[in-house]
């Protein structure tokens, strides 16, 4: 393994300006780590944009086949990455060797993935309405429409995901995916794992020959704020806190050119457990809801926060096994002193608050996180409490138990937006509780049925996003291949001859792109 040198990364050039240091930590020991990381100083934060603006033009120029080439170069030097890189992740984040060589896979399976998005063609979103020069009153002129990359993204690293929601995670390639160079604000929980991920980017892009300037990376508190207002970046990438990206958001509104920020925030995803499920399964399904609440220590942004249920006997039997099971569960170790105590400040304000009620768990002590399970007050709910509302980030969740199936309604209806929701329901239940569908589209980005939302498949078809505060842009996924649509904005070209059109626009354009010509679908030939 290198030597750690604790640089940003500007321009395709290592630099370190500053005086000041920061120190990366064990996170099951506190202990600091050897290497420094030099915090980025204002003029290192403006290199990197005007790096990222410079590469730009000649980047998005590139075929969809070369940014390809870079992503697929990417991804095997992730995967590169061998045992002793696993075990630095592992000590940075507390997180077990198993699930960061999963993570590690899903990484580069995402920068596979938007390769495989750029050379099948349809990120362009081709649209052609020819000429009609014939048509009365008017004729109508030949128009031709696809997207093309924004420009510089700033990306800021999830705590996490050390892996797939940093470095070179989802946002970053979605980015690179959309000809946008990236700046990338490393997280402070895990900067040695950023540099030698930063420096497997580095790696693929000078291989493959890309423009300097592609790929970007600064470290330190603060700097993010100059990055989010420098003119040059066009957009904003984020996974964290509703406070944080909201900051970010309110940043980038009051821009002198506003740009959007694709943030991932706050969700508590509730979990629907209706009456037959329960008098078939109580037992696998308290087991199951338990393995979700506690899985990776709570520490996923689809975490079951909050289970619903209609008040029965059945109902109040399934409350006492959970409360069993979580009573049952192990402390573990959480990311970093930052999480567990904001996980602390959660827990308080769940037990300060009359309506809730503590069911089981221990005491929080010591440097672990300790599984709880609370009971709160339907009207909490109808009445959209903020406290109950609110993300607790950690292995908790919250029981709520509705008089009847009105309740229940009226209950979702003062939920706010989500990223998920999942119904755990037989054949019956699904007929008595038909209005539960429509009324969780309008809630939420995914609807699961007799699964658990902790789990996001990489595809086309995955949308991880929802409605406010769930994500800033309930229009977008910050995971599968829409994510690409975040970056990309369209262009109309009017009466452009062939020659001068893009490869994607042309009469014989050789991609296997969807288009409308004349009104009708169609498609071109290989």
């Amino acid at each position: 393994m290198t030597q750690f040198l604790g640089h940003n990364y500007i321009g395709g050039q290592r630099s370190a300006n500053g005086s000041i240091t920061l120190q990366s930590v064990d996170a099951s020991t506190g202990e600091a780590l050897p290497q420094a990381f030099y915090q980025a100083t204002p003029q290192e934060v403006d290199a990197a944009a005007k790096a990222a603006a410079q590469a730009y033009p000649a980047y998005r120029a590139l075929s969809a086949a070369r940014r390809a080439q870079f992503l697929d170069a990417v991804a095997d030097e992730l995967d590169a990455l061998g045992d002793d890189f696993v075990e630095l992740v592992c000590r940075e984040t507390a997180l077990p060797a198993a699930r960061i060589k999963g993570e590690r896979g899903r990484t580069s399976g995402q920068m596979r993935l938007f390769a495989t998005v750029l050379r099948r063609g349809d990120f362009y979103g081709a649209r052609i309405d020819k000429a009609l020069p014939e048509r009365q009153p008017l004729p109508r002129p030949d128009l031709r429409q696809y997207r093309i990359g924004l420009g510089p993204v700033a990306v800021f690293g999830a705590s996490n995901f050390p892996l797939a929601f940093s470095t070179a995670g989802g946002d970053t390639a979605a980015a690179l995916a959309a000809g946008c160079p990236v700046v990338f604000k490393a997280h402070s929980g895990h900067m040695a794992t950023a540099e030698r991920v930063a420096d497997a980017i580095i790696r693929a892009a000078e291989a493959t020959e890309m423009p300097a300037g592609v790929f970007n990376m600064i470290f330190g508190g603060g700097v993010g704020e100059a990055l989010v207002k420098h003119p040059a970046i066009q957009a904003v990438g984020f996974t964290g806190s509703l406070k944080g990206g909201r900051a970010l958001c309110d940043m980038a509104a009051a821009r002198p050119q506003p740009i959007p920020v694709f943030a991932e925030m706050s969700s508590i995803n509730p979990v629907i457990v209706l009456p037959e499920a329960l008098n078939t399964r109580a037992d696998s399904i308290a087991r199951d809801l338990t393995a979700s609440v506690v899985q990776g220590c709570g520490q996923f942004c689809t975490n079951p926060g909050l289970v619903i249920g209609i008040a029965s006997p059945a109902f109040t039997a399934f409350t006492q096994q959970v409360a069993q099971l979580i009573g049952d569960q192990p402390a573990q170790t959480m990311l970093n002193a930052g999480t567990l105590g904001s996980y602390g400040k959660g827990l308080e304000k769940l037990l300060a608050h009359p309506g809730i009620q503590h069911l089981a768990g221990n005491t929080q002590s010591g440097n672990q996180a300790q599984p709880q399970l609370f009971k709160a007050d339907a009207s909490l709910l109808i009445d959209a409490d903020e406290v109950l509302q609110e993300e607790v980030f950690g292995p908790t969740t919250v029981f709520v138990e509705v008089a009847d199936q009105a309740q229940l309604s009226a209950a979702l209806h003062g939920l706010h937006g989500q990223l998920t929701a999942t119904i755990i329901g037989e054949p019956h239940d699904l007929q008595q509780f038909a209005e539960l569908t429509p009324l969780l589209e309008q809630k939420v980005g995914r609807i699961l049925l007799n699964g658990y939302p902790t789990g996001v498949e990489v595809c086309d078809s995955m949308v991880h996003g929802g409605p406010y505060p769930a994500t800033s842009d309930a229009r977008g996924t910050s995971v599968g291949t829409l994510a690409i649509d975040r970056f990309l904005r369209p262009v109309c070209f009017q009466n452009y001859p062939d020659s001068l059109l893009p490869d994607a626009l042309k009469n014989a354009n050789p991609l296997r792109i969807q288009r409308l010509v004349d009104g009708s679908p169609t498609r071109d030939p290989l």
